[in-house]
């Protein structure tokens, strides 16, 4: 399995239509999702980034990621 750094996720950014997020570890490829064009969702959070604490105060549960393909882990 592919490990990220921080700066290699920052690459993921839906800018050039690859959108990457990082969750408990895990790098999740969001790209398809339609709540995430142009790396952005809810005008808040943007792809590229580790999104772990953020998730926490979101109103929907982090199980939604688990329907995205994992493409990696983020270092440490």
């Amino acid at each position: 399995m592919r490990v990220f750094t921080g700066e290699e996720l920052k690459k993921y950014n839906g800018s050039k239509g690859v959108s990457y997020i990082a969750y408990a570890g895990k790098v999740y490829d969001v790209s398809k999702s339609f709540q995430w064009k142009k790396g952005v969702h809810q005008i808040r959070h943007h792809a590229g980034r580790d999104l772990t604490r953020a998730l926490k105060q979101a109103p929907h549960h982090p199980d939604l990621l688990f329907k995205f393909p994992v493409v990696g882990k983020l270092a440490d």
